[in-house]
């Protein structure tokens, strides 16, 4: 994942100026408000505003590079596929979870100020960039491979039906967008999150894993799925479009059964 980092201040250019006048034909100037933090010097997080010339189809991510090599090379943002695979571009738009690469300028209110901040619960480190160590490490902790005896002689076989069962949740890209928009995260950072929960599910109902009573062992402790408190922000937040809350409901259900 690239991460863009400048620390000098860089003020706008006569040629930057001059493009805020002009552009390609159906090309408009938005205002973006983004919450900036430089530990360097900043005590606090603060607000600042960008205009920037864009076309209804340009992704917020498109605005973030033109305000970053334009206007101010110190924006500071995680960015790699730019295609909605990576998941390192999560981050709080409108006050709502998304990928600011699959965020399209059109399906906003261009007329409005748009608000970009970093996502929720997790340490900030600066501008839209948090750490994500205690993300990973919760994903760490639920095992998220494949664990079979045996030494077999070609590949694992697996029916239609079978791979259905938990098809949904291997689609994770790991953006935390879901678990930075759970209330429980932001309020308890020990719970293990809803990615984590969804990854565990992944495994879980493999029907070619083995560890599945492991998994639900660590998930079935007082900062795993029985933190949950079904609010949804989670499905709603996934830019993949897992049902994420079903997932948890399902390892709680396995947990009462004690299998999958």
């Amino acid at each position: 994942m690239s991460t863009l980092i400048v620390d000098a201040v860089e003020a706008p250019t006569q040629s930057s100026i001059s493009d805020l006048e002009a552009g390609p034909p159906g090309s408009f100037v938005v205002t973006l408000i983004i919450r900036r933090f430089i530990p360097e010097i900043d005590e606090e997080p603060r607000w600042q505003d960008f205009d920037v010339r864009v076309l209804p189809t340009d992704r917020i991510l498109d605005a973030l590079h033109k305000i970053k090599w334009e206007q101010d090379g110190s924006l500071t943002f995680r960015r790699s596929c730019a295609h909605g695979i990576c998941g390192s571009d999560a981050m709080r738009i409108n006050g709502r979870n998304r990928l600011a690469c699959k965020t399209l300028i059109k399906d906003l209110d261009p007329t409005q100020p748009i608000y970009v901040e970093a996502i929720k619960g997790l340490p900030l480190e600066k501008d839209l960039i948090v750490d994500m160590e205690p993300f990973f490490e919760s994903y760490r902790q639920i095992q998220p491979f494949l664990q079979a005896s045996g030494n077999p002689v070609r590949e694992r076989t697996q029916s239609v039906a079978a791979r259905e069962r938990f098809d949904d949740t291997t689609k994770c890209i790991l953006c935390a967008a879901c678990t930075s928009s759970c209330p429980v995260f932001w309020t308890d950072g020990q719970y293990f999150g809803p990615a984590a929960i969804v990854n565990a599910h992944r495994f879980i109902f493999d029907d070619r894993d083995e560890a599945a009573k492991v998994r639900l062992d660590i998930l079935n402790d007082k900062e795993g799925v029985w933190r949950c408190r079904t609010t949804f922000n989670c499905s709603e937040a996934c830019p993949r479009g897992i049902e994420v809350t079903k997932a948890i409901q399902e390892v709680k259900q396995a947990v009462l059964r004690g299998h999958a």
